[in-house]
């Protein structure tokens, strides 16, 4: 029904936003993800919408690529997922560290999400697998990245105890900045000083 929109931000919360068009303002649900990545108030944004009409609501929720939002559409048609789960897992995971999780059958990385249990991410698992066999070549990024310093480097900060998302956005922005570096300890110690 809707693909998306294009508005200043209004407001933001780690939970919605809000985006004028015209003098119309969409409340919209979103998650951690979509919020660490939104530009300031008063400036212009896309995202791709997801209507969801249940009973006694109708609720948009909205991603900054289409891809998050078809993941969560996908989501969704998984029996015992609802929207606010799919919401915290494309919240807490990038479409990429999903993707690699369900390949990778990484249960411990799917229970770090709030609102997944061990039998939950068990059940992604399974589920998901199949799913992402259906997907059009092109329409989500290749299981295989050849990234596994990124991988690894995540992993190590997990075990550390920090949690995946900010484990990895940090192990991103220094390969971003030191693109030379091949060794994963050197990579984890200036990870560690990101976070």
């Amino acid at each position: 029904m809707y693909e998306s929109l294009k508005g200043n931000i209004i407001e933001k919360t780690p939970a919605k936003a809000v985006v004028d068009i015209h003098g119309l303002r969409y409340r919209l649900a979103i998650g951690l993800n979509t919020f660490s990545r939104l530009p300031e108030i008063s400036q212009t944004a896309e995202l791709f919408l997801s209507l969801i009409v249940r009973e006694d609501s109708h609720t948009l929720y909205a991603f900054l690529t289409a891809e998050e939002r078809d993941l969560f559409e996908t989501l969704i048609t998984i029996s015992g997922i609802g929207p606010k789960t799919a919401l915290s897992i494309t919240g807490h995971l990038e479409l990429e560290a999903f993707q690699n999780a369900i390949a990778s059958s990484n249960v411990t990385i799917l229970s770090k999400i709030p609102g997944i249990g061990k039998k939950t991410a068990e059940k992604l698992l399974i589920e998901m697998r199949d799913k992402f066999k259906g997907i059009k070549k092109g329409k989500m990024p290749s299981v295989t990245t050849g990234n596994d310093t990124l991988s690894d480097a995540t992993n190590a900060l997990i075990n550390l105890g920090y949690n995946f998302f900010e484990a990895q956005r940090a192990v991103k922005t220094v390969l971003g900045e030191k693109k030379e570096e091949k060794d994963l300890a050197k990579i984890i110690a200036f990870a560690l000083q990101k976070i």
